[in-house]
């Protein structure tokens, strides 16, 4: 999810937000939904400061070290695309685009 200046405020490997009182197949009708595409920056002070981070309750829980950064205070800016992606997380989703 993000706010209105195009910064996340949070990420999950569900949809959010959940749509109360709609049938799921009816949330992209009532909502506007994302997908994350992961390309990151870093000024070199910022990267030392997380990598020194623990990691938080809500990236534990979802698996996604983002979330340590936004519970630590780091903003995380966004761009919105309608470039479409294949997620590459595994050797197993990399075979999908060796050619």
């Amino acid at each position: 999810m993000i706010n209105i200046n195009q910064e996340a405020i949070y990420f999950s490997r569900n949809p959010i937000p959940y749509i109360r009182n709609a049938a799921q197949e009816n949330w992209a009708k009532a909502h506007q939904f994302y997908k994350h595409i992961g390309i990151y920056g870093y000024q070199t002070t910022t990267l030392l400061a997380i990598t020194k981070l623990t990691p938080s309750t809500l990236e534990l829980a979802e698996s996604l070290e983002q979330l340590r950064w936004l519970e630590n205070g780091y903003q995380i800016k966004t761009k919105v695309t309608d470039i479409e992606t294949i997620a590459i997380d595994t050797p197993e989703d990399l075979q999908k685009i060796v050619f």
